[in-house]
């Protein structure tokens, strides 16, 4: 048995912590990141290993999704519903020094993973018509893709760069908890 205060293992939680992301929602999102820069700056754009990466990415945002509606609490979009009244509240009360610590994601975040899976879904779905006899060769189809690509890199910017921000004034290290620390109930990493 390890001692209080110890990194203790997931399975092993100890009073006062949660493990903020559950172990679907960092596989998903870990493993997109990880695709998504494979496919982005490795992989040939034109070969059959793109498009499996692709299939691969359509499948975890798929399964992201579908968690999204019948898995814990915290990552059901019941919590963290996109609200731009909400977005501009959040963005005010962290501007003012007021802000309110949320379960999940706070509503800026909200909204940025609402962008982030429907740009790759977008993504997905012009790659698929590349693939189909409809649209093969069709020069629309492949500027979308390209467009929604570069917009999914704006998009990852600015996610990384709020996930900085936010983890500097919420005195919370966020990407530790998407690896899968623990914080305590009232926020900070335990």
């Amino acid at each position: 048995m390890e001692p209080q205060g110890s990194g203790g293992r997931e399975g092993a939680r100890r009073i006062g912590e949660i493990l903020t992301w559950d172990p679907l929602v960092r596989l998903t999102h870990w493993s997109v990141a990880l695709l998504v820069l494979l496919n982005g700056a490795v992989l040939e754009d034109e070969g059959q290993a793109h498009v499996w990466v692709g299939y691969a990415v359509l499948g975890l945002v798929a399964a992201r999704l579908l968690w999204g509606l019948v898995g814990p609490a915290r990552a059901r979009f019941a919590s963290f519903p996109p609200s731009l009244s909400a977005a501009r509240l959040h963005v005010d009360e962290v501007m003012h020094g007021r802000e309110r610590r949320h379960a999940s994601h706070n509503p800026l975040g909200a909204l940025m993973a609402y962008n982030l899976w429907s740009t790759l879904l977008a993504i997905c779905a012009t790659g698929l018509m590349m693939e189909s006899v409809a649209f093969f060769g069709v020069d629309w189809v492949e500027e979308a893709h390209e467009a929604l690509f570069g917009w999914l890199m704006i998009s990852v910017g600015l996610h990384v760069s709020g996930v900085i921000l936010e983890s500097i004034l919420s005195g919370r290290n966020l990407v530790l908890e998407m690896v899968g620390s623990f914080r305590n109930r009232g926020g900070g990493r335990a």
